[in-house]
């Protein structure tokens, strides 16, 4: 009995994965994933730290739950600053549309730091990205947002300095 629940188990954690890919690689809604490119400042938080220009490119998804006027889904981001000190990271984006023009973003994602210079360490390679930003849809497929984002690796670290970006952003609906 217990061999046959293994197996059920099995067969049905298979079934799943298969249904996942396939609804992974169907074709998603036009307007449901996103571009988003970005360029700004980057600011660390510790004396000696050697801020500059910072550049990050953002894939969502299409949301995995969605409200009226709300979306909910999985996003990936790399982050480069002019120094060479890079982020990639991967977890959850919330949009919400205020009106037909105005929206609001937050996302989290807990990722992989590498700095280029020593005075850029965050204390730990493992850091998590959190954002917040404010935008405005020129068009169906174009957008313009302003971002605030913080890295940090939440006290997992020898240190825990932590940066901060402004961004100017552009999304592109796929």
């Amino acid at each position: 009995m217990k061999n046959m629940q293994i197996r059920m188990t099995g067969r049905t954690l298979a079934a799943a994965a298969l249904v996942s890919a396939a609804t992974m690689a169907s074709p998603a809604p036009a307007a449901a994933q996103e571009l988003v490119l970005g360029a700004g400042a980057a600011d660390f938080s510790f004396s000696g730290a050697k801020d500059g220009g910072f550049l990050a490119l953002e894939y969502r998804a299409a949301p995995f739950r969605s409200g009226p006027r709300s979306g909910l889904g999985l996003a990936a981001s790399i982050n480069v600053d002019r120094r060479g000190d890079a982020f990639v990271g991967f977890g959850l984006s919330f949009l919400y549309e205020l009106n037909q023009s105005w929206f609001i973003e937050a996302s989290v994602m807990p990722g992989f730091f590498s700095p280029n210079l020593s005075v850029n360490d965050l204390g730990n390679s493992f850091e998590i990205r959190s954002l917040a930003s404010v935008g405005y849809r020129l068009d169906e497929n174009n957008a313009l947002s302003l971002a605030l984002t913080h890295a940090s690796n939440a006290g997992t670290g020898r240190i825990n300095p932590g940066v901060n970006a402004l961004l100017l952003r552009w999304h592109r609906r796929l």
